[in-house]
């Protein structure tokens, strides 16, 4: 079989559940475990989803009842096939044990959903509520490391650089080995303020492939970042071989937002945005204490590489609701004139783009391609804001 290229997002939340209850509080309600894949395989043309709250015991009745009515089928190879799209069940946890400085999230993944009701399993016994997402594993970082690889999954420490629940955030002071096993972590997710090479300037995160992800807690966010992976076939075991780089296989490019966008890019006041530094105590300009400290500030606090790995290109793209003159209503003409966003933002041509949408549109999606994209930083809690180049 040969080698084929796949478009991957593999961090999106449910909002709800099939009764209507919350799984992700703060995601958007309509986002079922059956309204994921529907935009996923329709609307985002992604090849491979992976749900991060697929724990849930009613995520998994929805789930089940999908398959049994030949909606979706399991794969042999691990993972959900549902019309042109392949789902890996995932959940997000956090940790919080005596060796860490604050809460961390990571992401455990499994092959089936046999092996997945196993670990919800586990998980009732370590945890306060199962049904909802992201909730706290009374245990320690290595244990969860243990289970999770001697059942066959992936763990994958998330978002690392957030300032709020995260590896480097604030769950561990200088090094990951403060908390895991440094051989039981699969990959590592970047998160939306960081990029390969500001995540390279850490030398201890050389050995790993890096993941850009969406963290969706919308439909319209998801894919927001993503990477093209290279596989035989779309399925867990795969993508298992690609984060091995085993036999041709790998990630080829993480497509992601400028750092610059990202909420917590730079030190600033999160009362009044005013920047600091990061030995700012308080704001120098309200004088209050709520200085969050910036993505960019703590990977140079932790910076200790001379020398980087070569890695996969990182494409600078950005969502396309974030261009200017791309509303809801040209974001649906679009959308329906050429099928997915992955076929707008990677083979659409200007040409065919103008028949359907204004040429400033059509100019800002041929800009965003080609990496032609101003930015306003973001910080402190606000994204920045984008700015194509229209000459």
């Amino acid at each position: 079989m040969s080698i084929s290229s796949y478009f991957a997002d593999l961090h999106v939340h449910v909002g709800s559940d099939w009764y209507g209850k919350p799984v992700k509080i703060t995601g958007s309600k309509s986002l079922t475990i059956t309204a994921i894949l529907e935009q996923a395989s329709r609307r985002k043309g992604l090849d491979i989803v992976g749900v991060i709250d697929a724990h849930a015991p009613a995520v998994q009745e929805e789930l089940t009842h999908l398959i049994e009515h030949g909606g979706a089928r399991e794969l042999a190879e691990g993972g959900v096939l549902f019309e042109e799209t392949v789902l890996l069940l995932g959940a997000e946890i956090e940790i919080y044990d005596a060796a860490s400085s604050g809460p961390i999230h990571v992401l455990c993944y499994f092959p089936t959903l046999k092996k997945m009701k196993a670990f919800t399993e586990r998980l009732s016994h370590k945890m306060t509520n199962i049904n909802l997402s992201s909730q706290r594993f009374y245990g320690t970082g290595r244990e969860l490391q243990g289970y999770v690889h001697e059942h066959g999954g992936w763990f994958i420490p998330a978002h690392v650089f957030t300032p709020f629940k995260s590896m480097y955030g604030k769950g561990v002071k200088t090094s990951l080995r403060e908390v895991f096993d440094a051989d039981r972590i699969d990959a590592v997710e970047l998160g939306l303020s960081s990029d390969t090479e500001m995540a390279d300037q850490i030398e201890e995160l050389h050995r790993y492939p890096f993941l850009t992800n969406s963290d969706a807690h919308s439909a319209i966010r998801m894919a927001r970042e993503y990477q093209l992976v290279d596989l035989e076939q779309a399925s867990f075991s795969e993508f298992g071989k690609a984060l091995k780089q085993m036999g041709g296989r790998g990630v080829r490019k993480n497509f992601g937002m400028n750092p610059k966008l990202g909420k917590y890019h730079r030190t600033v006041c999160a009362v009044c945005f005013h920047p600091g530094s990061p030995s700012d105590r308080t704001c120098k300009a309200c004088g209050s204490k709520k200085m969050v400290k910036g993505v960019a500030d703590r990977i140079e606090e932790l910076s200790s590489a001379s020398s980087a790995p070569q890695r996969p290109d990182y494409i600078y793209q950005v969502p396309l609701d974030y261009l200017p003159g791309v509303g809801n209503k040209t974001y649906e003409k679009i959308l329906e004139a050429f099928g997915t966003e992955m076929a707008i933002i990677h083979e659409v041509s200007y040409q065919d783009m103008i028949e359907v949408v204004p040429k400033n549109v059509a100019a800002a999606i041929v800009s965003m391609r080609e990496g032609e994209l101003e930015i306003l930083e973001g910080g402190g809690g606000v994204y920045g804001k984008v700015q194509p180049k229209l000459s």
